[in-house]
């Protein structure tokens, strides 16, 4: 197998369980996820780095039971070939992406990002998190494909 099929077989197994077309991950899971991010955000508050927020939600994630991954590399191809690599915030549950930020609004960019995301991992939803935000709930945004 060359170093290409490699890396190609490693991005499609990076969310185990969704197939083209399937089902997206179930709104429990989502929910508890969210819960995890208000938690963080109720203690924290506003105003860190995104690094603060991922290690804070890595340990409430780990504290509700769910399995997840950390600053997972996910090649992208142009034409068949590994031309750069992206860093995907986490992946829960093999699942869901989660992207997480700390800043003053979420711009259309951060949404293509996800997008991006999704298409390169082969998951079916996203989970866009700001915590620099007054009242958590105003700064996450579901993106499915």
């Amino acid at each position: 197998m060359s170093q290409v099929d490699s890396m190609a077989e490693q991005a499609l197994l990076v969310c185990e369980h969704t197939e083209p077309g399937g089902a997206l991950p179930s709104p429990a899971l989502t929910e508890r996820i969210i819960g995890c991010a208000i938690e963080v955000h109720r203690q924290l508050g506003p105003g860190l780095l995104e690094s603060s927020y991922e290690e804070a939600l890595c340990v409430e994630l780990a504290d509700a039971g769910l399995r997840f991954q950390r600053q997972l590399a996910v090649p992208l191809f142009y034409k068949g070939r590994p031309i750069a690599e992206h860093r995907l915030d986490l992946v829960v549950e093999g699942q869901v992406v989660v992207e997480i930020k700390s800043v003053e609004r979420l711009e259309p960019v951060f949404l293509a990002q996800v997008l991006t995301y999704l298409r390169a991992s082969s998951c079916r939803l996203g989970l866009l998190v700001n915590f620099n935000v007054p009242v958590l709930k105003g700064g996450i945004k579901r993106v499915a494909l």
